[in-house]
């Protein structure tokens, strides 16, 4: 081997070295290129996996709320029974909108008051969740009104509440008039 001084040019690369001195540097390029293309896959990926994660997560807690919405909205039903002021079972049109009007008869306080011969009076009121036949004391129950998500209905099927957001687990109810002021305390 010869020593070179600083005056000494280098010797200049051939052709064959120079042709693969740029196909090194553009497989270098090309490596970087291809490295870079992959990184940014997986980051899509990844991030696509995350979204529907996100997106999974939320359906399933979505999902859950209304399924809980729709188990607490869904009314509780209950049966009412027309009572006089001592407690004892009467026919259900005296505690019927449409038949004390009739009479001339008015409502007031979850009571409803029919004119009897003589002057004077007769009240009624619906006892919710007692039993007992017509002309028996009523047997359990209470005269407070259930709350506002119970549907309450005669034995003859006359709706004198609905309860709930709307939201029946059946179709084709019987109608009336629903919470007109025919429900009440005491």
């Amino acid at each position: 081997m010869r020593f070179q001084n600083e005056s000494t040019t280098p010797k200049e690369p051939s052709l064959a070295e120079q042709r693969a001195r740029r196909q090194a540097i553009a497989d270098q390029e090309r490596q970087e290129a291809e490295a870079a293309e992959a990184a940014r896959k997986a980051d899509q990926k990844a991030a696509t996996k995350r979204k529907i994660l996100i997106g999974s997560g939320v359906t399933v807690g979505l999902a859950g709320l209304v399924a809980t919405f729709y188990t607490v909205a869904k009314p509780t039903n209950e049966t009412a029974v027309c009572t006089d002021a001592n407690g004892v079972i009467q026919n259900d049109q005296f505690c019927d909108e449409s038949y004390v009007t009739s009479q001339h008869g008015y409502q007031s306080g979850g009571f409803w008051f029919i004119p009897i011969v003589g002057g004077g009076f007769q009240q009624y009121r619906y006892n919710y969740g007692g039993t007992g036949t017509i002309g028996q004391r009523v047997s359990g129950g209470t005269f407070t009104a259930p709350s506002g998500n119970t549907n309450v209905s005669t034995k003859s099927g006359k709706s004198v509440q609905r309860g709930g957001f709307g939201i029946s687990g059946k179709t084709g109810t019987s109608g009336g008039t629903g919470g007109t002021g025919k429900s009440g305390g005491s």
